[in-house]
């Protein structure tokens, strides 16, 4: 009996034997498996790297750029702001010369006996707008305009 008892266990034994080496086997191909995922996740670690690197170049790029922009853009405004108020102070130097013109030729009228119809009364404003459409008409006629 001590004989079968023997070939049982060196059988139980081989068994679990077999069990380890398929079980290694599996584990070896869940290794190299593993390993090609750890290889290809580096790839994708140091893609990521790269990606992050030049997008933050970009960004510091993009600011440079806005400051520039802020810059030239609060220069023009300033230079805008000024033209403004030399505009002001020549439209109001150009009311008081047609103010002036118009009493010279209100002076320079000869002075008739026969009272003149009355002209309706023309503003300034309304004067400027009209010379600007005479002019305007006129290089129109001429061609010169757009």
């Amino acid at each position: 009996m001590s004989h079968s008892l023997g070939i049982v266990i060196e059988s139980l034994v081989a068994v679990l034997l077999l069990v380890t080496i398929g079980y290694c086997v599996l584990l070896n191909s869940r290794l190299k498996r593993l390993k090609a995922d750890e290889h290809s996740l580096k790839a994708t670690i140091g893609e990521l790297i790269t990606a992050t690197e030049i997008a933050e170049r970009a960004i510091g790029g993009l600011k440079h750029t806005v400051r520039d922009v802020n810059e030239h853009l609060g220069s023009q405004l300033t230079a805008a702001s000024q033209m403004s108020t030399q505009l002001k102070g020549m439209l109001a130097e150009g009311d008081g010369i047609i103010r002036r013109l118009s009493k010279i030729a209100i002076a320079a009228r000869p002075l008739t006996s026969e009272p003149e119809p009355a002209a309706p009364k023309v503003t300034t404003a309304r004067a400027v707008a009209a010379a600007a459409e005479a002019f305007s008409e006129r290089r129109r006629a001429s061609g010169l305009a757009a």
